[in-house]
């Protein structure tokens, strides 16, 4: 995806305020700033076709850790993700892995199950470190691949993975970046686009959580193993493993390419008198972007007050994202836009300020589109979703296209059936390779510019494959 440069934002933007209302139902519009599922023709691109029972993706989840349950769990709840094998190098996990997926064959060897010819699709869940090898794998043996984020630990393997997928266009390749598989977030964007929230002028988030990050294990050689966050030679610290997520929603967001990058840290809890980490506890970095826009972030497991979320701040409105939610705060000398009258305020959002919210039920428009089932709103159930079905439809595509007289070795004509009106018209938000790269080459960077303690310029070449 190119992301748009700033004059994007302006007000000699083609796509203008007016425009954007002009084409978009007030259901949509409501909807833009809360965490809700879009239904109908409000719909964002490829929602209406997820409802079209479609064939199973045979599923296979190598590294079954924390995150990798997380995704055993989430496909569980999907009818057509039967996960069919599964693989970690310590036994114990194969078993607890087999509570939520029983029916899976277990592997201890990544390259067993990548020969298994039952799995159609691999979700890797590894530690960061070891995702090249794997994801150049799997894309090699014909698998449709879904890679958690960061993509890879240095900026020559983070390359590598995006050079492999983008290989293979006729293979689907998902990268990890769960936000941008939320359906609301393309309606929020446009929004963002088309100047409604004025000139971007600046950002800034925070992730904070008092916890040790360290997860207990059985023996001294194990913990090692299990808690690889905790080290510099296998980990991006704090800003990579943690904050990459609301990075890259933030940078999506504002629609810009980073220019430089500088940051600090320590360990002001978390130290030798108690712990033999290296990872710093309190991390704090700054990127720059085009026109002297600055994005400013704060992540510490030594204190949890405000938890985790971001604010964008433009001339006439900012705009602060918590959780699935997200709330507008406008400038007393901001234009009207019409759709405002819609919203309920909410006071104390934020000290002494009254925040317009657009969750799903403060309109009678939205009422019908409320979901008793949570699970349904989560990052990680819309991002399987999505990899499931945009496999999927991926998948028949590439069927036709062969039936047709088409080869999958000519890439460039796959990309360009790949890219067919269609096909885009099907298919789920998600992030895609290019996505991942570059959330992942500012996570290497940022956690670079905190260990070292020194500004970072970026180039352009670590964005390219």
């Amino acid at each position: 995806m190119k992301l748009l440069e700033a004059s994007a934002m302006n007000a000699e933007s083609n796509y203008n305020r007016r425009d954007f209302l002009k084409g978009t139902s007030f259901a949509t519009v409501a909807a833009l700033m809360g965490g809700v599922r879009l239904m109908g023709a409000d719909a964002p691109a490829g929602q209406e076709a997820s409802k079209v029972k479609k064939p199973p993706v045979p599923c296979g989840v190598i590294g079954l850790g924390a995150q990798g349950r997380e995704i055993l769990t989430a496909l569980s709840r999907l009818p057509n993700a039967p996960v069919v094998a599964v693989c970690d190098t310590y036994p114990a996990m194969v078993k607890r892995a087999a509570q939520l997926a029983p029916n899976a064959k277990p592997y201890s060897d990544y390259k067993e199950l990548l020969a298994d010819k039952s799995v159609k699709a691999v979700l890797i869940a590894t530690p960061t470190h070891q995702h090249r090898e794997i994801v150049e794998a799997a894309l090699a043996a014909g698998k449709h691949v879904y890679c958690e984020a960061p993509l890879a630990l240095t900026l020559d393997d983070a390359r590598a993975i995006a050079a492999a997928a983008k290989k293979y266009p006729h293979l689907n390749f998902q990268a990890g970046l769960q936000r941008r598989a939320d359906p609301q977030n393309p309606f929020t964007l446009k929004y963002l686009r088309s100047g409604a929230a004025g000139t971007f002028v600046r950002a800034r988030a925070q992730w904070a959580q008092k916890t040790s990050w360290r997860r207990s294990a059985p023996n001294p050689e194990r913990e090692k193993a299990l808690n690889w966050r905790l080290y510099n030679e296998t980990s991006l610290g704090l800003a990579g493993e943690e904050g990459i997520h609301l990075m890259d929603h933030i940078t999506w967001f504002l629609g810009m390419k980073p220019k430089s990058i500088q940051g600090h840290g320590g360990l002001l809890y978390w130290n030798k008198d108690n712990d033999d980490r290296e990872v710093y506890d309190t991390v704090q970095f700054t990127v720059e972007f085009p026109n002297k826009v600055f994005f400013t972030f704060d992540l510490s497991l030594a204190n949890s007050f405000e938890s985790s979320y971001g604010v964008l701040y433009g001339t006439d409105a900012a705009v602060l994202l918590r959780d699935n939610s997200a709330w507008m705060f406008k400038e007393a000398d901001a234009p009207l836009l019409g759709w405002e009258v819609y919203c309920q305020k909410e006071d104390g959002v934020v000290y002494k300020e009254v925040g317009l919210s657009m969750r799903m039920d403060n309109t009678k428009i939205l009422k019908d589109a409320t979901t008793n089932e949570p699970y349904l709103a989560t990052s990680m159930h819309r991002a399987m979703e999505a990899f499931i079905g945009n496999t999927g439809t991926l998948s028949a595509a590439m069927e036709d296209f062969e039936m047709m007289g088409g080869e999958l070795k000519d890439s460039k004509s796959v990309e360009e059936y790949r890219n067919s009106e269609s096909i885009k018209k099907a298919w789920l938000a998600s992030a895609d390779w290019s996505d991942g790269l570059m959330a992942t080459v500012m996570a290497i960077k940022a956690n670079e510019a905190i260990v070292k303690g020194e500004k970072i310029v970026f180039s352009k070449e670590w964005f390219q494959v």
